[in-house]
């Protein structure tokens, strides 16, 4: 059972939505990645891939004297992002022999199956529905034993891993180490975070919206409804504050969860792991590849061990060399400096070893670890464990693969997919926790998300509605490659926490050896948490 709560109105642009993504049978979506070929606005900002490794002298009064702003600039990756020229400025500016210019571009995630949001008493082993005090503190045993947390029966993602052993042999990661989670932010005082998440290395790179909707010439093309941009968003008085990083989506939330978690309702693979938000992706799932790059070099420059990329998408070769150049520079700066790039493999479903003209961000770039997805398909009893009713090393329906192209697997959730209806619908099945139409990766649900409905008379406007996260303690379940990789993120931070730090290849070749074979096509087995350990 999934209960509806009322709609609240709270602000002039914000009100409480009842159940819009509640309910237990959704549709699989259309399996698609964004392009790097769309446009981001009248005014876009453009990246300047540098000449040399420096900041060339007289670069910023070139860009300002053609009425333009240098926002970021970053020598050791050798790039720099401007913002405020017209088409035939940025033309100007590249003939000044600074380096090559060319437009931002938009990247934004695509779930193969979207979120459910559930009642905590619907799903699992708590008795009542939480209520606006039920904000949960950690007990005393729930972080030095992660086994305890309210609802680890249902997170079968974790005992795939074996992630158990390291809990019961106190294997549970080290405050020293670091992982940066690049995406929509973090609801950072949850009860399973709380405490966990470093604000002072934490940055949001969303001060302008970002969306396929930001081009007034092509309204009709375009998915995407033009919103306030995350950091304006947060200035509104139900956000009053509240650090930029805060999660509007839900999705970086989740994600973080996986890596580290106090293990109040939900474990992490490690419960002492420190994160850091590096909020690249706004309110609506979408960022542009600058606000990527400048995560990227923010994470390394900012002492992350780990980052972990749950985002990406699919272009063309021919024609993006200069954004597929700025993405290995950047890559190759993180790997100097010693940070391990932890990337999901993509939800389109397609062999990455024979996709021809197609580079596949970011597991096509250089020092990464690809993780793709598997997971069971349907529990069938409800007093069996969903891992012996299903292969639950089953590749999901929508991961991406290619032998020799995917490094490892791990557990992001599956769905029955051959008996889907006509119009799409997946068919319930049941889990020992109840119902539901996949197998899903599960967190609390980040209070702040908000869900984004066209304005009825502005079709190129969005409005916002707060979700019932907001006043009830809610649970979220996601599937997708995007929940397989922070499982990954998280065994290498507990590997560096046993082996110390800076060699990001040390520890990528430590996880792929302990993993458990696998079909190749899905990379060099499915990651072992007990076996990496040597337990």
């Amino acid at each position: 059972m999934h209960r509806c709560f009322p709609v609240v109105p709270l602000l002039a642009v914000l009100a409480l939505a009842a159940c819009a993504t509640d309910d237990v049978v959704a549709p699989v979506k259309t399996v698609k990645a964004p392009s790097f070929s769309v446009s981001v606005g009248e005014n876009p900002k453009y990246i300047v891939s540098l000449n040399g490794s420096s900041i060339p002298v007289g670069f910023a009064a070139r860009v300002n004297s053609l009425g333009g702003t240098v926002t970021s600039a970053h020598p050791g990756a050798g790039y720099a992002v401007v913002s405020g020229l017209t088409e035939d400025a940025a033309s100007a500016l590249a003939a000044s022999g600074f380096g090559d210019v060319e437009p931002d571009v938009v990247v934004a995630l695509e779930a193969p199956v979207g979120a459910i949001r559930a009642d905590a008493s619907d799903i699992g082993t708590a008795s009542a529905a939480p209520d606006a005090s039920d904000i949960g503190t950690p007990s005393i045993d729930s972080q030095e034993n992660p086994a305890t947390a309210d609802s680890v029966n249902r997170q079968w993602n974790m005992r795939l891993i074996n992630a158990p052993a390291a809990w019961a042999a106190h294997k549970l990661g080290s405050s020293t180490v670091t992982v940066a989670i690049l995406d929509t932010g973090i609801d950072y005082d949850l009860p399973d975070l709380n405490g966990l998440v470093d604000l002072s290395r934490s940055k949001s790179f969303m001060a302008k919206f970002a969306g396929r909707s930001d081009n007034p010439d092509t309204p009709a093309d375009e998915s995407d409804p033009v919103v306030p941009a995350d950091d304006d968003i947060l200035k509104l008085g139900v956000f009053a504050g509240r650090h930029p990083i805060t999660d509007l989506n839900g999705h970086g939330t989740n994600v973080a969860t996986q890596v580290s978690s106090k293990a109040v309702r939900f474990a992490g693979v490690t419960s002492k792991t420190t994160l850091i938000g590096v909020k690249v992706l706004g309110a609506n799932g979408a960022g542009t590849l600058s606000t990527v790059l400048d995560g990227v070099v923010w994470a390394a420059d900012n002492g992350a061990d780990v980052a972990n990329m749950s985002l990406g998408g699919i272009s063309s070769k021919s024609g993006n060399g200069h954004d597929i150049g700025l993405i290995n520079r950047a890559f190759n700066y993180a790997k100097q400096k010693g940070m391990l790039i932890v990337v999901s493999a993509g939800n389109s479903g397609i062999d990455l070893k024979h996709n021809g003209n197609q580079y596949v961000s970011y597991c096509d770039a250089p020092h990464v670890i690809c993780v793709s997805s598997v997971g069971p398909i349907a529990g069938m009893s409800t007093t069996s464990d969903p891992l012996a009713t299903s292969d639950p090393d089953e590749p999901a329906f929508y991961t991406n693969f290619g032998k020799n192209n995917v490094d490892v697997a791990g557990p992001g959730g599956n769905a029955d997919v051959a008996h889907a209806d006509a119009a799409g619908n997946l068919p319930v099945t049941i889990w020992p926790w109840g119902p539901g139409i996949a197998s899903w990766v599960w967190s609390y649900c980040a209070k702040q998300s908000l869900i984004i409905r066209r304005n009825a008379t502005d079709p190129k406007k969005g409005d916002l509605f707060l979700t019932t996260c907001y006043i009830r303690r809610l649970n979220n379940g996601y599937v997708g490659t995007s929940q397989a990789a922070p499982h990954v993120a998280g065994l290498a931070a507990l590997l560096i926490a046993e082996n110390g730090r800076g060699n990001p290849q040390q520890i990528k070749r430590l996880i792929q050896k302990s993993a458990d074979p696998i079909n190749a096509a899905y990379g060099r087995g499915r990651i072992n948490v007990k076996n990496a350990l040597g337990l």
